[in-house]
């Protein structure tokens, strides 16, 4: 059965931790990442929802692109797709962060669950193509308005950063200004993103959402 309602976000805990329990359910996630709350499995728990204080964002007015980057972009090294394989990203993510020391937590029920999210168009990816293989990728969830960013992978260079423009340039497309990464990596400080309080991330989400932006399809 779905979670028909989450504590509210700003009584989590020190850790961030909001509740645990539940499950992976599509009514579940959709109603988690509306509440800028979402689920990160931890071994020897039951499932883990957070949404931590400080929140990292990236505002789109804000992005920092190198100079090397940007000659690499101009030369177009490789071919981006928006949903043209969700599978194949979601997978690739898993098995970067699994061959790390501290492991992944995209499991083999998070891959179903939020590929099952895709099919009810509420999670999306982006694609780096060379010679037809996946080579880089970035995929997250679509909040009704604002979007999370989950994982990226690459296995050629700066695929992965030139997925991430890719969908910053396709959601300010769409109105979108700036882009939920949860939680701070040197990866995306370098592009610029920063930490805010939850209360302010929790006030922006609540604003996005009410727009009503339509951001894929």
């Amino acid at each position: 059965m779905p979670i028909r309602r989450f504590p509210d976000p700003r009584e989590a805990n020190p850790d961030g931790i909001v509740a645990l329990g539940g499950d992976l359910h599509p009514e579940s996630l959709i109603l988690a990442y509306q509440s800028g709350i979402f689920p990160w499995p931890i071994g020897g728990y039951p499932l883990v929802w957070f949404s931590p204080d400080p929140r990292a964002i990236l505002r789109f007015d804000e992005i920092h692109v190198p100079r090397r980057l940007a000659r690499v972009r101009r030369l177009k090294p490789y071919r981006l797709t928006i949903d043209g394989d969700f599978d194949g990203v979601i997978r690739a993510c898993a098995r970067v962060h699994a061959e790390r020391s501290d492991g992944t937590w995209i499991l083999p029920e998070m891959i179903e669950a939020y590929t099952r999210l895709h099919w009810l168009g509420h999670a999306h990816s982006v694609e780096a193509r060379s010679g037809g293989g996946l080579v880089g990728g970035i995929y997250g969830v679509d909040a009704g308005g604002a979007f999370a960013a989950e994982s990226m992978f690459y296995t050629a260079p700066n695929a992965s950063k030139l997925a991430l423009l890719h969908l910053i340039e396709h959601l300010s497309s769409r109105g979108l200004e700036w882009l939920d990464i949860q939680v701070m990596t040197p990866h995306m400080a370098r592009f610029g993103a920063r930490e805010i309080p939850r209360d302010d991330f929790l006030r922006m989400l609540a604003e996005s959402r009410a727009r009503g932006l339509k951001l894929f399809g």
